[in-house]
Formats: C-alpha cells, structure tokens, sequence
C-alpha cells in the first residue's frame, strides 16, 4: 500500500479523496471514510442483513470442500460447474440445525436464474450477460469480510462515485455488482473497462518482462513525466496519433471514448526514448539537479561535493545531455571529471600502444603549459598546430590526449573537456599517462 501512493506521488498523481492526503501524509482526504475496508465491516453487514431480509441473499453452510464436490459432479455430467443452490433451498428448521452443528454462515446473493444482466460500457459498448452463468456468489465470507464483488459495490455507492474505470480482467466481475446494485435498490455507476497491458511475446506482464514497480523505474533513472506520459499512451491515443504530453495537455485531451478494446503492448524500448526524449528537452540546469541522486550513488560525489561543485556538474551534464537516456546513464558520462582516470584497455590498446603516443603526449604537455587562456577553442586551435608541426592528421593528437586525460576513446568534446578539467588537472593526468604506460618517458 505505501509503494502504491509513493508511486503515485512520484507520478504526480494526486487523488480527492483517500485514506492519505495527497498533500499530508499522516492525514486522509475527503468526506466519505473510513477508507479501508476492514474499517468498513458493519456497513457490509448491514447490506448483507438487508438482502437476506428481503430473500435476496441467504446464509450458506457448506464447506469449501463440499462447494468443490458440487463442480466436480456437474463437470462430470458435462454441466456448468457451479455452486448447486443447496443452502438457498433450506427451510429456518435446517438452517439452526447447521447452525447448531457449529457451521459458520457465509452470505451468498440469490442470483437470477432466468433474463440477463445489461449495461451500457463506455469503451466496449453494449454489453449483456445471461443469468443462467452467474451463480449465486458469495457476499460475506464465513469471517464476516465482504468479497471484492460485494466491498466494491457498497464502498462506491456510499461514497457516491459516478465512473469505475478499471482492467478489463473485471469485465466477467461486473454483472454481479450490476445484479447487487439492482438489488439493493441502487443506480449502477457507468463503466469503462480498460484492455489489459502484455509484454512483447503477447502474455500478461509479469516480472520477467522487466520492472514490475514504480519504484523500481524511478532507481533505473526514468523521469516520473515521462513513465506517465508513456502509460496514458498505452491503450489510448489521440486522432493524430501525439506522443509527447505534458501532464495539463493529458487531463486536457483525454477522452475515454478513444481507449483502444484491444491488449496493449509494452514496449521498453520506446520507454527508453521517451525518456532520453524528456531528458535531452530538459533545461541543463534542471537535468544536473535531476540527477544528484544518482551521481551520489555512484560515489562521485557527496553531499557537500554536490554543493560546492554545482556549477562544474552542470557543465559536464550539459555535455552529455544528447546522449543520456536514463538519468543513471549520468554518473558514468561524467565521471572522468570527477574521479580519477580508470583506463579503458581497448583504449589503451588501440591508442597509447601506437609508436609515437609518448612523443605526441610529451609534445602536448609543452603546448598546454605554455597556453592561456586554457579554453575550448585555445586547446583545440594548439592541438591541430601540434599536428601541423609533427606532419600528421589532426587525430594522431587529438586520440592519445582524450585517452590520456580520460582513458578512453569516447565521452564529451574533448576540447570542452579540457577546458572543463583545467588546465592543471588536464596537465597531471598525461603525465600519469606517460609515468603509467612510458617508464621512460619524459
């Protein structure tokens, strides 16, 4: 239960009513509670005792294992394995004699056996139900709780809601409530039953298709705007078909009307560029605060290394921004400029083993000494002239110092990488470079 609200709360989801404020914590909302059920129990009794009164619900006395014998028999005579009706059947004598037996008493509704049930869906349309499949199903377990089919129909006409809009794994639930609705002398509410969300191979999700909890996207970096906005698309769409939506546009343009009858399919992969989507829009600023959790929990920084180098993380996340798709991608896009070099040995390999690494290096770090300012454009503009000047293109430079100061082949623009790094960081870590892979180097 508290996984679910702190789920909504990340999602930005508030409610008018429940057992938490949305704002509040340690308080409800609205006028209508107690908000569970197991605070609820003597309105159930109370509309249970009612149906009884009026002959249309009655106690029952048999056993689970008796109910079981019931359809397996009607199984075997290839009927409609239900229960039979035995304890509908009994006359007040029977029912004290069970009750002096010492059986408990759970409460079933007495179904129609003739007619349909009907009601108007706003996503399926039209739908109709014979009674002759809807046995008489149970209302009060033998402990005195309401089953959901009973709860939900009491809970919902005594807090006056209008719509149930659920999954439609309820649609086969819905004739019985409509049936104890109707015999309760209440009016239904409307209801829109939602197609079911499958994994990729076409079956239910489940766990081996990937997170299952909210909490669990929120540690993998996804952006809470973004897991909603993908959620309203699944099973819903708009005429033309949008996909990116702030959370006003959604409340906006939603309409139950266009929620598809068909299963959705989640796709994590278009999750993941939703995401990257969301983030690549997202003010730089705005991205480096996002990600503060995720660069602590990384080891990159604490929290008063947060503070102190807020500025500095903003420059190197705003470096990266175009290739970062989950905020977790984050820490390990800027880390070279915030722990030490970790060298790559394909980078090694690839690179620093080349003939004349040592020299370039060498030559690199008499160019950067005698260079101010120390700027992007100041350091590239010297790197190409120290290609011109050994005679070689621009990348036999540029390669060996980006491993050198990173150690590795790949990341941010190396030229605004070493503006950020500094000069004298920069300066230190060729220089480990060359102690590191040239004993005799230098």
């Amino acid at each position: 239960m508290d996984a679910i609200f702190k789920g909504m709360r990340w999602l930005g989801l508030d409610w008018d009513e429940g057992p938490l404020s949305a704002s509040d914590p340690n308080a409800h909302s609205g006028d209508h509670g107690p908000y569970f059920q197991m605070q609820r129990l003597d309105g159930y009794r109370a509309a249970a005792d009612r149906l009884i009164a009026e002959g249309k619900a009655y106690p029952c006395y048999c056993t689970a294992e008796e109910v079981d014998a019931m359809r397996e028999k009607a199984l075997k005579e290839k009927r409609n394995p239900r229960y039979d009706g035995t304890c509908r059947r009994l006359t007040e004598a029977q029912r004290r004699e069970r009750a002096a037996q010492g059986r408990t008493a759970s409460v079933r509704f007495s179904a129609p056996p003739e007619g349909s049930v009907e009601f108007d869906d706003l996503i399926r349309g039209p739908m109709k139900f014979d009674n002759e499949q809807i046995e008489d199903f149970i209302l009060l377990k033998t402990s005195g709780v309401p089953t959901y089919n009973f709860a939900c129909v009491v809970d919902d006409h005594a807090m006056e809601i209008t719509h149930v809009i659920r999954g439609d794994d309820h649609l086969s639930n819905t004739p019985r409530q409509v049936l104890a609705y109707r015999a309760l002398g209440w009016t239904p509410p409307v209801f829109a039953h939602l197609s079911m969300i499958l994994g990729a191979d076409g079956s239910r999700l489940s766990k081996r298709h990937g997170a299952t909890s909210v909490e669990e996207y929120r540690q993998a970096g996804y952006l809470p705007e973004a897991v909603l906005n993908y959620l309203a698309l699944l099973g819903w769409a708009t005429s033309d078909s949008q996909d990116i939506f702030g959370k006003e546009e959604l409340v906006a343009k939603f309409d139950v009307g266009r929620c598809s009858k068909s299963p959705a399919v989640f796709d994590p992969n278009k999750l993941i560029w939703m995401n990257g989507e969301y983030l690549r829009k997202m003010p730089a600023k705005e991205l480096a605060v996002r990600a503060r959790p995720f660069v602590a929990s990384a080891g990159l920084l604490d929290d008063a290394g947060l503070a102190a180098r807020a500025a500095e993380l903003e420059v190197a996340v705003a470096m990266e921004q175009e290739k970062v798709k989950l905020l977790t991608d984050v820490p390990k896009r800027i880390d070279i400029f915030f722990k030490d070099v970790a060298y790559d040995p394909e980078a090694v390999e690839k690179v620093l083993k080349k003939p004349d690494a040592a020299a370039v290096l060498e030559d690199a770090i008499k160019t950067f000494q005698a260079l101010e300012p120390f700027t992007a454009a100041s350091t590239e503009e010297a790197c190409k002239a120290l290609a011109a000047r050994r005679g070689v293109k621009n990348g036999a430079v540029f390669h060996p110092v980006r491993v050198a100061v990173s150690g590795r082949t790949q990341g941010p623009s190396l030229f605004h990488m070493l503006e950020l790094l500094g000069k004298q960081k920069s300066l230190e870590r060729i220089q480990k470079t060359l102690q590191t892979f040239f004993k005799n180097a230098g």
